[in-house]
């Protein structure tokens, strides 16, 4: 139930035209793989779930979500952002774990998830959050603003003792969370 694999003819049809667009992608498909792999969601149950990485990932992806599968670890869904029109707030607030979408950042800078080489984790519970001139926070998800708080308690939330920090660190990621500039506690990234 853990395995990658390039993109097949059928994966590439699904996603060309939302994640991947038609024209103008800098990032050739032979560069990305197709993860499928098995997690615990909310209520306890067995799911199967879909990933696209950078290949260079990939295995790491496979090794970090079988230990966490093991560990039964929650997660509420995992599925490509295709299924949420490439709509990476749609995907967000359903609290949808993805990894490639090729997307800019507010700079115009591609995102590493562009690359296939981030992923944001549980996002709905560990939102981006940047501090605005104001003094008040840019809060993405929209929904998350009760998860902002670090130093409370509750559910799903990831800080740098969790078991997925944990893991994705030990596989050379780096975590969101730990940011200077602004926090983005769902998200994980790698220099390849």
């Amino acid at each position: 139930g853990f395995y990658y694999e390039p993109l097949t003819e059928s994966v590439k049809e699904r996603i060309t035209g939302i994640s991947y667009p038609e024209s103008g992608c800098t990032v050739p498909y032979e560069d990305l793989n197709y993860v499928g792999l098995k997690y615990i969601d909310f209520n306890g149950q067995e799911q199967t779930g879909e990933l696209i990485c950078h290949k260079a990932i990939a295995q790491d992806l496979v090794e970090i979500f079988y230990e966490l599968y093991e560990a039964r670890y929650p997660i509420e869904r995992i599925a490509l952002i295709d299924a949420y029109q490439g709509d990476d707030e749609l995907s967000m607030q359903d609290n949808n774990t993805s990894c490639f979408n090729y997307r800019t950042r507010p700079s115009g800078k591609l995102s590493n998830h562009a690359y296939g080489l981030a992923l944001d984790l549980n996002p709905l519970y560990n939102p981006y959050v940047a501090s605005r001139s104001d003094g008040s926070a840019d809060v993405a998800p929209a929904g998350s603003e009760d998860y902002v708080d670090r130093s409370r308690s509750f559910d799903y939330k990831i800080d740098k003792d969790d078991l997925a920090c944990r893991l994705f660190t030990e596989h050379g990621f780096t975590w969101g969370g730990s940011w200077r500039s602004v926090k983005d506690y769902q998200h994980f990234e790698k220099e390849i």
